[in-house]
């Protein structure tokens, strides 16, 4: 693994209103990306993890320009080439960029065309991308298939005649046939069976060895994502609440919140009376303190920064960030 980032982001904003229809008052707005800063090095697992609605999906789709940031940067190094800033990409660009970097979704029941075949649910990608190849996408679709545990046979088949599990492979099989330099998968085992999760996941681990891969990939399950992870960034409304590596996080991870989302792993749960509240306030403040055991008056009051505590052990949080 090298620190050279295949992507790096910068300073990234996203808010949306929070009021929906014709009629909604503009002006409320709920942030959903607050001040994001990461990179992924190329052949890197890097995960995102946190609770429903911190923001790890989001900073996903703008990473592939599903939404447009309302400030900061995206940077991405494909192989042989100078970062670039994705934000500047006119449609052309932003096409071949999308064929680099994959996104496998949380369902394969909702992502897979249901009237397609798998054949034609893995070659409709290549026929209109802007590298055909040699056309003989039966050949490339039947390997793809093999690659990752099913049989050339299914190519005929319907996605509604396989299981979770095989579906989510299908899923992963598409992404690959476009060759990319960087998969992001988002919560691709949070709905399979466990024994299923962990097929999956070691299948990733093959992929990523044999294919030379980087990865985003986005979990609310800690444990998981520290199986699969190199290093891991702890959301919370939007912002990093903690970083580092994957076996420093699981040993030594110190923010309230990092122990918060461990002690669900583990079926205890830290007792807190505080009021979790939407991310809505104005008030710059650290946004875990509503639900921190730990707050003190200045939490409320102002904003601790993301500070290296460690080699590669980023916190943000006055009590623990010293």
């Amino acid at each position: 693994m090298t620190h050279n980032p295949v992507i790096s982001v910068e300073g990234l904003y996203k808010r949306f209103n929070l009021e929906a229809g014709f009629f909604a008052r503009f002006g409320h707005f709920v942030k959903a990306i607050n001040g994001l800063d990461f990179y992924i090095g190329k052949n890197e697992s890097y995960g995102l993890v946190g609770e429903s609605g911190c923001g790890k999906t989001t900073a996903a789709r703008l990473l592939v320009r599903m939404y447009t940031p309302d400030a900061g940067n995206i940077s991405f190094c494909g192989e042989g080439q100078e970062p670039l800033n994705i934000l500047s990409f006119n449609k052309k660009e932003l096409k071949k960029y999308r064929e680099k970097v994959k996104y496998v979704f949380q369902d394969p029941a909702r992502s897979l065309n249901p009237r397609m075949t798998i054949h034609e649910i893995l070659t409709a990608g290549k026929r209109w991308s802007s590298n055909k190849g040699n056309k003989n996408y039966r050949e490339e679709a039947e390997a793809i298939l093999e690659e990752v545990g099913l049989n050339a046979k299914d190519l005929w088949r319907k996605p509604s005649e396989f299981s979770g599990g095989q579906r989510q492979r299908i899923s992963i099989a598409r992404a690959l046939l476009m060759k990319p330099e960087l998969l992001i998968c988002d919560e691709v085992v949070s709905a399979l069976d466990v024994s299923i999760q962990g097929q999956i996941l070691n299948l990733l681990l093959d992929i990523r060895s044999r294919r030379d891969l980087s990865f985003l990939f986005i979990a609310h399950d800690l444990k998981v994502a520290s199986y699969f992870c190199d290093r891991i960034g702890v959301m919370y409304r939007g912002e990093l609440m903690e970083e580092a590596g994957a076996e420093t996080l699981w040993q030594k991870g110190v923010h309230p919140y990092t122990e918060l989302l461990f002690s669900s792993v583990s079926g205890s749960q830290i007792e807190s009376t505080k009021i979790t509240h939407e991310a809505i306030s104005g008030k710059d403040c650290c946004s875990f303190a509503h639900r921190c055991i730990y707050a003190e008056k200045h939490c409320c009051n102002e904003k601790p920064d993301l500070k290296e505590i460690a080699s590669g052990h980023k916190v943000r949080c006055f009590l623990k960030g010293v």
